[in-house]
């Protein structure tokens, strides 16, 4: 109200002009309410008493109805998981485990990041764990395999990865010939090179980053090479540098498919949902029993608020990981 120029109140008083209420508040008859309907009854139209949905459309706001398609509030995540509480979604706003995205008067409404704890939490409830072991089970998991953030600005999905070249195997890229070796072969052989060093217990980043920078500077157009040394700079979180590599690989091969995918993760992670949607598509287009893809792709339409478009992804994962790791969240909302 006070970005729109006026004055909040807590109550309400002979200085109100406009009440604005909730659906909660048409059915229970609130205080507030009842106080401007009498202040009406002693000077008829002193106060303007207008629904929330209303108020929102006259104000150029976004209503409950519109939240609701994007977010989950507060009356609905009890409704999904009945034995949570909202004396538990106030200690897990207190302990940062939870937090809502946007805060009305009428509720409260939380990212689908959010439901996973929430989720996870009726889960050990429901075992008959109780609520403090369940936060601390949650907080122990969130270091964890079993962990899944989110809202973390860091993707869980592991890129997608090029260890063979099609062009040249292991045995035909090594050196034979000294001067005699061609550049081509040459990139091949610094290309296995870094997917050697890029991969396994003994994996070292960085000597991975300088053999793939070498096969680049004898074969600028090596795909493989931009690719994994794309995912060598998303795994340090140099987003802008990994971007600028997938890119650069789609120009040279428009339907390298772990550029689509890749690139989708990047723009999952910064926000962007609309363009990874699109790249997440794209990968799939060119890979469509790409488990990661399905789930990812599901995930941010959940985030969008599509749910519906999101069930396809959720089912199709389930029949492609029938034991992996996130099939109980997907047959949890492919339902």
């Amino acid at each position: 109200m006070g970005r729109l120029g006026g004055i909040c109140q807590q109550e309400v008083n002979a200085r109100t002009t406009m009440l604005v209420i909730g659906d909660e508040s048409v059915d229970e008859k609130s205080n507030k309410l009842r106080k401007a309907e009498e202040l009406n009854r002693q000077s008829p139209g002193s106060v303007l008493i207008i629904p929330e949905e209303e108020f929102c459309r006259l104000a150029g706001l976004r209503s409950s109805e519109s939240l609701k398609r994007f977010y989950h509030g507060r009356r609905q995540i009890r409704d999904l998981y009945p034995r949570i509480r909202d004396e538990h979604l106030r200690y897990l706003r207190k302990w940062d485990l939870i937090r809502p995205v946007i805060q009305t008067n009428s509720d409260s409404y939380y990212s689908f990041g959010d439901v996973i704890v929430v989720k996870r939490m009726h889960d050990e409830l429901s075992q008959g764990m109780s609520f403090r072991g369940a936060v601390r089970a949650v907080l122990s998991g969130q270091d964890g395999q079993l962990s899944l953030d989110f809202n973390a600005i860091r993707s869980e999905s592991q890129p997608a990865k090029v260890v063979l070249l099609d062009e040249l195997n292991h045995e035909s890229s090594k050196i034979i010939g000294g001067d005699q070796e061609s550049p081509t072969k040459l990139a091949a052989q610094f290309f296995h090179e870094g997917s050697d060093l890029d991969e396994g217990p003994d994996a070292d980043p960085e000597r991975a980053a300088v053999s793939y920078r070498k096969a680049l500077l004898l074969d600028p157009s090596l795909v493989p090479a931009l690719v994994n040394l794309a995912n060598i700079h998303y795994a340090q979180n140099q987003l802008v540098e990994a971007q600028a590599l997938y890119e650069r690989a789609l120009t040279l091969e428009v339907d390298c498919f772990e550029a689509f995918f890749n690139l989708g993760n990047i723009h999952h992670d910064l926000g962007r949902y609309l363009k990874a949607v699109e790249y997440y598509r794209e990968a799939l287009r060119l890979q469509n029993a790409y488990a990661d893809a399905h789930f990812y792709l599901a995930v941010t339409l959940e985030k969008m608020g599509l749910s519906a478009d999101a069930k396809p992804h959720w089912k199709t994962y389930q029949q492609l990981e029938p034991e992996g790791e996130w099939v109980d969240l997907a047959r949890e909302f492919s339902e």
